[in-house]
């Protein structure tokens, strides 16, 4: 299922939520400037590498450190390919400017950046029995917006998403209840994330599973005490 579009009317323009999708276009098409072995550099310097982290949560104060906590966020602006970065822009398009409405700017953006670096610490310890001395670059702002997909689940679970659903090669539209795209979306997460629990799996790259894992239940967390918040302003909403 593809999500075209959500039912939430907002209160304010968000601008938090552009900015984020701009700076994650314009780091991708910095990217395609630079040669292989620049790209690879590029990845390695500023993605997050596991056995760095564990390293630095072992050690803070050791030399270097300090580069490696920034990775925990420049990280989250880093994309693979073209499908990587549309998927993750599409999703953070439709459902961010409703947390943004909700948190106000400069919380959505704290929100947002938190949800990410949790997300990426969740996929390095989780996977840390299994991974050994790992050194491949972990990167993607689809953590963070896992976060987002948590906190809408939490605020919004009868909203209608418009969805595209692949039958056979035509596209079919229809609307769905959030609960039901974000759930089955967490629900396939969780089971993914289990089949990448052996050294095989877990030293052979790919979807960081559990970056969305985790990026999800600390998003549903983080949005709690916002919840009256979301009525209020639904309620006021409904009145205009």
């Amino acid at each position: 299922m593809i999500p075209i579009g959500d039912s939430n009317r907002l209160r304010r323009t968000p601008i938090v939520n552009w900015l984020l999708i701009v700076a994650n276009v314009l780091v991708f098409f910095y990217e395609l400037t630079l040669p292989p072995r620049g790209l690879d550099r590029f990845f390695l310097t500023w993605g997050v590498i596991p056995q760095n982290v564990l390293a630095v949560l072992a050690q803070p104060l050791a030399p270097g450190s300090l580069h490696v906590f920034e990775t925990l966020l420049t990280s989250q602006f880093i994309h693979g390919g073209w499908l990587h970065l549309l998927g993750n822009m599409l999703f953070l398009y439709i459902f961010g400017d409703n947390i943004e409405d909700v948190l106000g700017r400069l919380g959505y953006l704290v929100f947002y950046l938190i949800c990410g670096v949790v997300a990426v610490l969740a996929q390095v310890l989780i996977l840390a029995p299994f991974m050994g001395r790992y050194a491949v670059p972990t990167f993607g702002a689809s953590g963070a917006i896992a976060g987002v997909l948590g906190a809408y689940l939490v605020l919004y679970p009868l909203n209608r998403v418009s969805v595209l659903f692949p039958v056979l090669l035509i596209l079919i539209p229809f609307d769905l209840p959030a609960f039901v795209i974000i759930g089955w979306w967490f629900v396939q997460q969780f089971f993914y994330g289990l089949m990448t629990l052996t050294p095989a799996a877990a030293s052979s790259g790919g979807v960081a599973f559990w970056a969305h894992v985790g990026g999800f239940l600390i998003g549903m967390i983080l949005i709690v005490p916002f919840i009256e918040r979301a009525r209020r302003q639904a309620r006021w909403l409904r009145w205009q």
